[in-house]
């Protein structure tokens, strides 16, 4: 009956982008709210680089983004544990706070 073209993916994966972005700009205060948006960027990206290796029946593209989801995993864990940290020292979690720590 409807038949998925690349065309949908890629729509799909530039809202994704755009929500991402968005949410980047708006959430200025929350880093949990950044680390999200830029997830969100990655993830969007990650369709893409699936949708043009399956559209091109090639398996580089597909192997790519299981590396970059296996880093952007790590980057996450890794980005909590210094939130979590930074949280019991400071009790609270403010961008602007962050910025001002220079070492």
């Amino acid at each position: 009956m409807f038949e998925i073209h690349l065309t949908h993916y890629l729509v799909v994966a530039a809202l994704l982008f755009c929500l991402g972005a968005a949410g980047l700009l708006r959430a200025r205060r929350s880093l949990i709210h950044l680390l999200m948006s830029v997830e969100l960027m990655l993830l969007a990206v990650n369709l893409n680089m699936i949708t043009f290796s399956a559209f091109l029946k090639d398996l580089v593209g597909q192997v790519f983004t299981l590396f970059i989801l296996t880093i952007a995993a790590a980057e996450a864990a890794i980005g909590l544990a210094i939130l979590i940290v930074y949280y019991r020292n400071r009790m609270g979690i403010d961008v602007d706070d962050v910025s001002r720590l220079k070492g």
